[in-house]
């Protein structure tokens, strides 16, 4: 018997400010308005199939994690690819970044599976791309971890969601409804979080107080982010919105995200960096972005507050920002 071997990789997602749109009943048409960075780092999924069966196992090469998102991954490519759910699978699993830690690692393993799943089975490959995107956003739906990471991710870079939605819907795999835009100048950026994981994306986006308060603070930040040319010069204006955003949402008081965010701007100002650097939620973790206010591409001073962080106990990684897609 042929032993049919895919990969897939997908970078992760920091949403920095965002709204809920979960009105639809279709998955495909569920999601949000919001603006954020794709990363290089996120998650690699391997998968290795056999026919005479029909099974899936789940291996993490860096931790233990639920493989329940993964088998949802594979029923809902099945619906699609009949094939899918006839052959014997094992998947391995490398994860970039820790999960559960607003680095929107649900999506990216969601995209990664998929589309190592349709490469083993020799899927064409814009035809893969496509929809391993509609797949992991709608598992993200289902499962109510996400809400816009996969339109994010299809689009790559800085990016701006000015639609809500899936990127891709349809036996067609058209565009749509999700749209978003992005840029990059492959700009470093230093992730921080706390060694315990955060609350669940649900624990927000499920309850009415919060996503009434999270949607209104997102609409304000999107008048300013949503209109005019979207590219590098508005790097001021997507930090200057993130910050608004994490106050006048109430997100930045909850838990203990705000003895967090003090935590980090200590340190930026101990280093001499204030005015260099500035330190973002990244929604809805308990963990923060910093990002260098002028996109020079050096990871100097980053090296420096991460030592400095790293000597407090925070968990600290260097990565950067992703390409378009």
């Amino acid at each position: 018997m042929a032993t049919r071997l895919g990969r897939g990789h997908c970078g992760a997602h920091l949403t920095l400010l965002f709204t809920v749109e979960d009105e639809a009943e279709e998955p495909e048409y569920q999601g949000s308005m919001g603006a954020g960075i794709c990363l290089d780092d996120g998650v690699e999924a391997i998968a290795r199939g056999e026919e005479g069966g029909s099974s899936l196992t789940v291996s993490f090469l860096d931790g233990d994690y639920p493989a329940s998102m993964y088998e949802e991954v594979l029923d809902v490519l099945s619906s699609d690819i009949p094939e899918a759910s006839e052959l014997i699978w094992e998947l391995t699993v490398r994860m970039g970044l820790p999960a559960s830690q607003g680095f929107g690692m649900s999506a990216s393993g969601a995209v990664a599976a998929a589309m190592a799943f349709q490469r083993a089975m020799g899927i064409p490959n814009e035809e893969c791309l496509r929809r391993s995107f509609l797949v992991a956003h709608i598992v993200e739906r289902r499962r109510s971890s996400g809400l816009g990471d996969t339109t994010a991710l299809a689009a790559g870079g800085v990016e701006r969601r000015t639609s809500s939605g899936s990127p891709y819907s349809g036996d067609l795999l058209s565009n749509g409804p999700g749209k978003a835009e992005g840029w990059s100048e492959g700009s470093s950026v230093l992730l921080c979080w706390r060694k315990d994981t955060g609350a669940h994306t649900s624990t927000y986006i499920d309850d009415e107080i919060w996503k009434s308060k999270i949607s209104t603070a997102g609409t304000n930040a999107m008048r300013v982010l949503g209109d005019g040319k979207w590219d590098m010069t508005r790097w001021g204006d997507l930090i200057e919105e993130a910050k608004k955003f994490s106050v006048e949402s109430g997100l930045i008081e909850d838990v203990s995200r705000g003895e967090l965010v003090s935590l980090v701007e200590d340190a930026i100002s101990e280093c001499r960096l204030e005015g260099t650097a500035s330190a973002l939620l990244c929604m809805l973790g308990e963990s923060v972005v910093v990002l260098e206010n002028e996109l020079d591409g050096g990871t100097e001073n980053l090296e420096v507050l991460s030592k400095k962080l790293g000597a407090l106990g925070i968990k600290t990684k260097i990565s950067r920002v992703g390409s378009l897609a």
